[in-house]
């Protein structure tokens, strides 16, 4: 099983790719749109500043 609360259409794709076939993907919302730093939107724009401060 992989669970991710949100992921892009892209990520998805990728994960099929790159998983073994019989797992199990789990998410809440999946978003078609990413920005051009790659975050999706709406989603979390960048979680890692966030949930630890803006990056130095």
């Amino acid at each position: 099983h992989f669970v991710c609360p949100i992921a892009s259409i892209y990520a998805i794709e990728f994960l099929q790719k790159h998983l073994p076939e019989n797992t199990t993907l789990w998410t809440a919302a999946v978003d078609e749109e990413l920005t051009s730093h790659s975050y999706i939107v709406p989603g979390l724009g960048d979680a890692g500043d966030l949930a630890f401060g803006a990056k130095l």
